[in-house]
């Protein structure tokens, strides 16, 4: 049995400044040009004789090279030597959303793993999928420099201001992280990131079954109404399966009712109907299922409070 390769792997991104970063600058042989300064909301350091100077968006050898250039077109040293280090890093959390506890933008020094990124945000919800998107801005390999002065901001392919650079997204199977021993799953997540849990595809079974709730489904899995309802135990005596339906919310919102005969189902005389995630199978009762079908919110009310089971 081999174990299943592991993902296409990110290459590190260099920390790129932004605002409220505190920089430390020094020049070599002429101390009195350095400074240890926090970038403003504009983007822009202060330095002396230089005046501001465009920072956010450069990593710190980009910056290195501005301030020495800078130097250099002001008659200020003929071979300047420049060093830029980050001593706290504020402009650039990792952002994490989709099925976690506590979404939201982590602050990180330095660079951490998934799961660290994951823990901060108090793990997984109830009903996280299988995948965890990992999306990155990298430099772009080989962009021609901006037609700019070394202190204006840095241009992107359409001109406006920016950094060069592209976005990557990685993919990581959940499952393959948190029980395999494959070190390499569990990528290093760097400030900048998106780190964007899936949510499961879940299919609702309410009404007059045995075990009515919310199932989770796998990636890419498909479920169809007679696995739904075998799924919630099978049918009470009571229910009338000649009256069911599927409720299904279409991409604009408005909710569909698609008639469902269980009984010709169970005989084979019609189609089992695949389900799509979010669907409800609503099997009412023999008794006073008029009543029980025309509060169509009793029964949103019903499903919101459902347990989603775990298969």
């Amino acid at each position: 049995q081999h174990s299943a390769p592991p993902p296409a792997t990110i290459g590190p991104l260099d920390y790129r400044l932004g605002p409220e970063d505190l920089i430390e600058v020094a020049v070599f042989e002429a101390p009195e040009l350095g400074a240890v300064a926090r970038i403003s909301p504009t983007g822009r350091l202060t330095l002396p004789l230089l005046g501001p100077v465009h920072a956010s968006g450069l990593t710190p050898r980009e910056f290195e090279l501005v301030v020495e250039e800078l130097l250099r077109q002001r008659g200020y040293m003929h071979d300047p030597h420049a060093s830029v280090s980050v001593r706290e890093m504020r402009s650039h959390g990792v952002s994490v959303i989709g099925a976690v506890q506590k979404p939201g933008v982590y602050q990180l020094h330095g660079s951490k793993t998934l799961i660290e990124v994951l823990s901060l945000a108090s793990g997984l919800a109830e009903d996280a999928g299988d995948t965890v998107l990992v999306a990155r801005r990298e430099s772009l390999r080989g962009a021609p420099p901006p037609a700019e002065t070394p202190d204006a901001p840095p241009r992107d392919r359409n001109g406006l201001p920016g950094a060069l650079q592209e976005t990557r997204v990685l993919s990581v199977d959940l499952r393959q992280l948190l029980y395999s021993a494959d070190e390499a799953l569990n990528v290093p997540i760097f400030p900048g990131d998106i780190v964007k849990v899936s949510q499961a595809g879940i299919v609702y079974v309410v009404g007059d079954v045995k075990k009515p709730g919310g199932f989770k489904l796998k990636n890419n899995e498909s479920i169809t109404v007679l696995q739904a309802i075998a799924l919630a135990e099978g049918m009470n005596r009571t229910a009338a399966q000649t009256r069911a339906r599927i409720i299904r919310t279409g991409a604009d919102g408005q909710r569909r009712e698609l008639p469902l005969n269980l009984a010709q189902l169970l005989r084979g005389r019609s189609p089992d109907p695949v389900l799509q995630p979010k669907d409800i199978v609503f099997v009412p009762s023999s008794t006073g299922k008029t009543a029980a079908y025309r509060g169509m919110e009793s029964v949103l009310q019903i499903v919101t409070g459902l347990i989603i089971w775990r298969r």
